[in-house]
């Protein structure tokens, strides 16, 4: 472990602030000269127009396509087949990122993201996922490289619903406790590597970012008009939880999508909530302190951010239940990012501890 190398990617180019949009012509235009765009049928709606004016004024040939259902690789497979770009604009919250990553991936085509909503940090990173029809998730997959720009027009991210990104704040709160656990197991990062002190640091910043300025952010999400704390709280859940856990590693809360995916009252959770509720049992993994989780459940409280699985969508649940998230979660390669080997047993004792703790 010691001669493996430190690593950390990112994106080519990073912009944010209200309007952010109107650069992407020329960014586009620097790029390649066929864009695709890639969203689902409400976003194609929403950018397309605004798309095809620019990119037509710069020279830029534009086509937009909507991914119908999941992003699977039958589905990502024809749309690759029926379109032609040399770049791909991925736009979206999660799905439509995920789908634009994974066309571009097939199509070899640049790649530029415009997140629509803050529900997750997938805009800066390589990582996508693939799901099967019923959204059990298939595998975690990675383009070649991270994406050559994110476009983040934050007021276009300021008119998303509040719950997304109440999804993004827990999909980001947990980038500096599963960079801990990966850097102290030794665990590599997404890119094979061992973290680089930027990464870590990044991974730490966006936590004291979110425990600052989250409840504020929240208070204008919706309204559309982006002020100081938004803007913060959006850099923190896109570019610093991006770099961060990239660059870092992750541990038992991502190790857990795999296992709160596989159960039908939890899989549909935003990814954010998932991870959220995961970061509190991995804390009692930890074995954390009694006023160190109250600290957690006020916070939890205060963002709207699940604490229970009955939160998360899952009341009272059965042995069973309880032994195929720890199943899956197991089997999930993150779990070996952890500061001890840990049994199936060990997550739902967790599980339960957890519960019992409301």
């Amino acid at each position: 472990m010691s001669e493996t190398m430190k690593i950390l990617g990112a994106p080519g180019l990073y912009v944010q602030g209200p309007g952010a949009i109107g650069r992407i012509g020329d960014i586009v235009a620097s790029l390649g000269t066929r864009a695709l765009l890639i969203a689902d049928t409400h976003v194609e709606r929403m950018v397309a127009p605004r798309l095809a004016e620019q990119l037509a004024a710069v020279g830029v040939a534009f086509s937009s396509a909507a991914l119908a259902g999941e992003v699977t690789p039958g589905n990502i497979a024809k749309l690759a087949v029926e379109h032609r770009a040399d770049v791909v604009i991925a736009a979206g919250g999660g799905k439509g990122v995920d789908a634009g990553k994974a066309v571009s991936r097939e199509l070899g085509a640049r790649l530029v993201t415009l997140p629509t909503a803050a529900s997750n940090d997938g805009p800066t990173s390589r990582v996508f996922i693939f799901y099967d029809d019923n959204h059990k998730l298939l595998s975690a997959e990675r383009i070649p490289r991270n994406p050559d720009a994110v476009i983040v027009d934050t007021q276009i991210l300021a008119g998303a619903p509040r719950h997304l990104l109440v999804s993004g704040i827990g999909d980001a709160l947990v980038k500096r406790y599963e960079a801990a656990q990966c850097v102290g197991a030794g665990g590599l990062n997404m890119f094979g590597g061992r973290a680089t002190v930027a990464s870590v640091s990044l991974a730490n910043v966006c936590e004291q970012v979110l425990r600052e300025h989250a409840v504020n952010a929240l208070a204008v999400a919706g309204s559309g008009e982006p002020d100081e704390a938004f803007e913060k709280v959006i850099e923190a859940c896109i570019l610093l939880a991006g770099l961060g856990f990239e660059g870092s590693g992750l541990s038992i809360a991502h190790a857990m999508t795999r296992g709160l995916s596989a159960v039908p009252a939890t899989a549909e959770a935003l990814h954010g909530r998932q991870v959220a509720y995961a970061l509190l049992v991995q804390f009692v993994l930890e074995n954390r302190s009694h006023s160190f989780m109250g600290d957690q459940f006020a916070f939890y409280a205060a963002v709207g951010l699940p604490a229970s699985l009955a939160e998360l969508g899952l009341s009272q649940p059965d042995t069973d239940e309880l032994r195929t998230i720890a199943k899956h979660t197991h089997a999930a390669p993150h779990t070996r990012n952890f500061e001890r080997p840990l049994t199936e047993d060990d997550l739902i004792d967790a599980m339960r501890r957890l519960e019992r703790m409301h």
